[in-house]
């Protein structure tokens, strides 16, 4: 276990000057299972808070005597659930899902247009990883962004979560249509790392939009209108996507302390 330093926790009981609020978070989540350094903690703490601590508990002693007793808790596994999928993600997983079961219909259609699932795949997953770490879409996301698991990593929990229903759906379609796997989920893949990469700077949610208008109008729009495969899902073009993919993948944890922001993600 790492204990914070004494001059961290002298700053953190002066009201944290100099702290980032991943530095906070990471205090007071240590604090609250080590003695020790609470007790440090007090050391530094002025009379004037001691005294309006003191008071405060005998507020709470008198308040919790008088208050019936308390509703059971959820279980810790209830809330790491919680935190790892959001339900507000459904309704757009499944109109994924539904868009690319029309993909399929098409192309057994119109064989002589380009394969849409091969067109739809690279965005396929961003509306799911736009909406699992959104403020605007999850009703408990700033309850869940001011605790210390919030971050990157809940970001990539979130965002894997949208990956194990997105990829099985694509390969399906992928297999039912013909089309190359490789070129089905090696571009889903890299447009995901590259809407976290770019999140890291503009927000996750706007990061999936312009990357979703930017696919569409270079390469979805153009391919349909001409009636050919756009030349970036040629054949040729697979070890193109797993380097990119590979790279951007690297790229994301370097950008794990925006992450901590409450305002990324948006």
């Amino acid at each position: 276990m790492t204990h914070p330093s004494t001059v961290l926790l002298a700053r953190y009981a002066d009201g944290g000057p100099g702290l980032d609020d991943a530095a906070l978070w990471s205090i007071e989540a240590h604090l609250d299972g080590c003695a020790d350094c609470r007790e440090q903690l007090a050391a530094h703490v002025t009379p004037a808070t001691t005294d309006l601590l003191d008071r405060v508990a005998v507020s709470l002693d008198a308040a919790l005597e008088a208050s019936p007793s308390p509703a059971r808790q959820r279980t810790r596994a209830g809330a790491a659930h919680r935190r790892w999928f959001a339900w507000t993600l459904l309704p757009w997983l499944a109109v994924t899902v539904a868009v690319l079961g029309c993909g399929v219909l098409l192309d057994a259609a119109e064989p002589s247009m380009p394969s849409l699932v091969l067109l739809l795949a690279p965005v396929a997953p961003l509306p799911g990883v736009a909406v699992a770490w959104s403020r605007r879409i999850d009703p408990a996301w700033e309850l869940i962004a001011t605790t210390p698991a919030a971050g990157l990593a809940m970001v990539l929990r979130r965002t894997l979560a949208v990956l194990v229903v997105v990829l099985p759906a694509l390969l399906a379609a992928g297999a039912s249509t013909g089309t190359s796997l490789a070129l089905t989920l090696l571009p889903s893949l890299a447009f995901t790392a590259a809407t976290l990469v770019l999140g890291a700077l503009i927000g996750v949610r706007r990061a999936a939009i312009s990357l979703a208008v930017t696919w569409s109008a270079a390469a979805l729009l153009p391919s349909v209108a001409v009636r050919s495969l756009s030349p970036v899902l040629q054949p040729g073009s697979t070890a193109v996507w797993a380097v990119t993919t590979t790279v951007l993948a690297a790229i994301t944890p370097f950008a794990a302390s925006r992450f901590r922001r409450l305002t990324s993600g948006n």
